[in-house]
């Protein structure tokens, strides 16, 4: 990382978010040369043990593949990952280390408007840079979740009772409308997925939501490839969108960010034709149960008030989906 040999260095760490199946530690300290110079320095260490995502076994390992590939090539001054300096595997223990650039910058709910539309124009960018170039690097790696995932992570939620009986019973909590938007997607998912088999198949992220989403000197960077695969033109943006994003600015950042990822998108491809996006059923089929799965659990809070607040906040997000809808 400092481009030069260090004979010592001392160190302190310091968890850093690291998502629900990753221990990521911050690592900073100051480092000795061969001739007596000290510099600081901060390193990212993020080690992942192999666990069983539905659908996608080797997403564990994701990520240390790619950094092990030629994937890096593709990025952009404007579009990158964090730099990495040092990967390993243990096979034994399944389980992964990646070394890796410490980013300093904007994320998660302090993104402002001006970022969410930098971020998705240079998303679609990439993607679609990628999709007309096919480059070898790409079409190479073998660890990528499939074109289906996103379906098949619908179908699954929508097989379990719990979550379809109760939108559907009298003790239902949230608002009729909008269970009655989500059994309309239920109703006519064949057709919409007969729609979406009809957009371009990209390289998706899956996981495009503000927390991974740095602005750091005037560049986007991206943080957690372990789901990206194969999808559909839009997946990135009903995450970037829906998924624990600014519920107050929904309905203004969808009528901002699509038109700024179809624009990146067609400086590398065609796309003139389509004239129907499925960001909004996208956003309900990706995110529609797991609402309201979070909205039946949130009464394990320990305080009547936490619990209230943390079921009006997905109650509300529902409602800016549907305003959406309705705005279209």
């Amino acid at each position: 990382m400092l481009g030069t040999e260090i004979t010592c260095a001392d160190y302190q760490t310091k968890p850093l978010h690291g998502g629900t199946v990753g221990d990521v530690q911050l690592i900073t300290g100051n480092a000795t040369t061969t001739d007596g110079k000290t510099l600081p320095y901060n390193i990212v260490l993020k080690t992942q043990k192999k666990f069983e995502r539905y659908g996608d076994p080797d997403s564990w390992r994701r990520e240390h593949d790619f950094y092990q590939s030629h994937f890096g090539e593709l990025f952009t001054e404007s579009f990158r990952w964090p730099a990495c300096y040092h990967t390993e595997m243990n096979e034994e223990e399944n389980e992964t280390q990646i070394w890796m650039e410490y980013i300093d910058g904007i994320s998660n709910l302090d993104l402002t408007g001006d970022m969410y539309e930098r971020a998705a124009e240079e998303l679609g960018r990439f993607q679609g840079k990628l999709y007309a170039e096919q480059p070898a690097s790409l079409q190479n790696l073998t660890n990528l979740s499939n074109v289906d995932y996103m379906k098949n992570f619908y179908l699954r939620y929508r097989s379990w009772n719990r979550v379809y009986d109760y939108i559907r019973s009298n003790d239902c909590e949230i608002p009729k409308h909008l269970c009655n938007m989500l059994i309309d997607i239920d109703e006519s998912v064949d057709d919409i997925f007969n729609r979406l088999d009809k957009l371009p198949i990209v390289l998706c992220h899956r996981d495009f939501w503000v927390a991974n989403i740095f602005y750091s000197d005037s560049k986007i960077v991206l943080l957690d490839w372990d789901t990206s695969g194969w999808g559909y033109l839009g997946e990135d943006m009903a995450s970037l969108i829906a998924d624990e994003a600014d519920i107050e600015h929904m309905v203004e950042y969808y009528h901002r960010c699509i038109p700024a990822y179809y624009k990146g998108f067609s400086e590398h491809a065609d796309i003139a034709h389509i004239k129907d996006n499925c960001v909004y059923e996208l956003m309900l089929l990706m995110l529609g149960y797991r609402l309201v799965e979070w909205i039946m659990d949130a009464g394990s809070g320990n305080k009547l008030q936490d619990t209230d607040n943390e079921k009006m906040l997905h109650i509300h997000t529902l409602q800016k989906i549907f305003e959406i809808k309705n705005e279209q």
